[in-house]
């Protein structure tokens, strides 16, 4: 057992030591990579509806700044400390209560990779094959796709960091510079420059709604963010290369999707590129695309896993792998409202664990079994965000968890100074 933890490269319950720590360029692929998702081309679509150019970029700028705080606090949180989001948690919320976080981070994860998997399984069933896809028929060719994607997709997230890094090394500049293209050309084809276009249609979202709709689009994967930075070099690092790559994927893959919806009238770059008559690139990029992310969401599912059952991250990973590839269309169809609602939940447990963190630092953590103010601080923050239509979901959340946290703090201390 201590021979396998000590060969464990992905660090799973312990701190990432000097000799794990990854270059600042595989640690920047990594995290550009990890904001490399179709869906957030979808948020682009909808600001573009929304929203005139000036608009539509102030929106993204305020939006992207409290996605920056939020996950550039937790990139150094994770770098600094070395440790997973789990074992950070197992801090925080204490050793059994650490397994709320894990569930909640390790469902939402789940249930995003199996539909990464049929975001890319069924546009490419029906523009390469011709088939007709339909929430009430999918042909076995399209499960075929997604059983192929689905175990490519889990063995990158089987063999850890390295693996991740690897395929962010390949996806990232593919993906970015094909889609750079793309909107290019779809700009050019257009009739009108971007001002122009964006001017087009009902405005009616507003800069701080756009905003919403910009930190609800990431806020939930941001959480998993010291599973990843922890591999970098300092502190000072995890923080420059999370805001720096997530700013920058995020707004990349905006702009995709408002150009997509402008121009051609589709939810994404797949559909540009099919437009421009590049089938095969717009093949490619859609897979690279939802790949990166894909296997960062299983990664963090099976560490999450794996802290709950005790069971090693790699076996936890193919379990995870397992049943996402076999729901995956099912989840498409009928479970897309409910991961967004659950998304909702987890912007309360990285607040908590930036406070826990920060109001600890340099300190001694007694050891302790459930943390009831941080279990109260995530189901009262969750219930807020969802059912409180004011504002910004995320942070309506996470004032209510860092509140709860912040009296039972003071109870604690009250009742210890007696």
């Amino acid at each position: 057992m201590n021979k396998n933890k000590g060969a464990d490269i992905d660090y799973t319950n312990k701190p990432v030591d000097k000799q794990g720590r990854k270059s600042n360029l595989s640690m920047f692929m990594v995290m550009l990579g990890f904001t490399f998702f179709s869906a957030s081309m979808w948020v682009g679509q909808q600001l573009a509806a929304g929203l005139d150019w000036w608009d539509f970029i102030w929106a993204l700028l305020l939006g992207g700044l409290i996605l920056a705080a939020y996950t550039g606090a937790l990139g150094w949180i994770g770098a600094e400390s070395g440790l997973s989001l789990d074992m950070l948690s197992r801090r925080s919320f204490g050793t059994k209560g650490s397994w709320l976080p894990s569930a909640m981070i390790s469902f939402t994860q789940t249930g995003w990779f199996g539909v990464g998997l049929a975001m890319f399984a069924i546009p490419v069933a029906k523009e390469l094959m011709g088939l007709e896809v339909t929430p009430d028929s999918m042909p076995w060719q399209g499960y075929v796709l997604v059983g192929v994607a689905g175990i490519l997709m889990t063995a990158s997230a089987y063999f850890g960091i390295k693996s991740l890094t690897i395929v962010s090394y390949i996806a990232v500049p593919a993906v970015a510079i094909l889609g750079t293209v793309a909107m290019i050309l779809a700009i050019r084809h257009g009739d009108a420059g971007l001002v122009e276009q964006f001017a087009k249609g009902s405005k009616d979202l507003g800069i701080i709604a756009g905003a919403g709709l910009v930190v609800g689009s990431f806020v939930s994967g941001g959480t998993a963010t010291p599973n990843f930075t922890r591999f970098a070099k300092s502190g000072k690092v995890g923080l420059i290369i999370t805001v720096i790559a997530f700013f920058l994927g995020n707004s990349l893959m905006f702009l995709f999707g408002a150009v997509s919806s402008i121009y051609v009238g589709g939810n994404d770059i797949f559909e540009v590129m099919l437009n421009l008559n590049l089938f095969y690139l717009a093949v490619l990029v859609l897979g690279l695309n939802i790949w990166t992310t894909n296997d960062n969401a299983l990664y963090t599912a099976g560490l999450g896993l794996s802290n709950i059952f005790g069971l090693s991250k790699k076996t936890m990973v193919i379990i995870s792998g397992i049943i996402g590839t076999v729901a995956a269309v099912w989840l498409y169809w009928n479970f897309c409202g409910w991961l967004n609602v659950l998304n909702c939940t987890l912007p309360p447990v990285g607040i908590i664990l930036i406070l826990h963190y920060f109001a600890n630092r340099g300190k001694e953590v007694p050891e302790k079994q459930v943390d009831w103010s941080a279990i109260a601080g995530v189901v009262c923050g969750a219930v807020v965000a969802n059912l409180v239509h004011w504002g910004f979901a995320s942070i309506n959340g996470m004032a209510v968890a860092a509140l709860c946290w912040g009296i039972g703090r003071l109870i604690k201390t009250s009742i210890k100074d007696r």
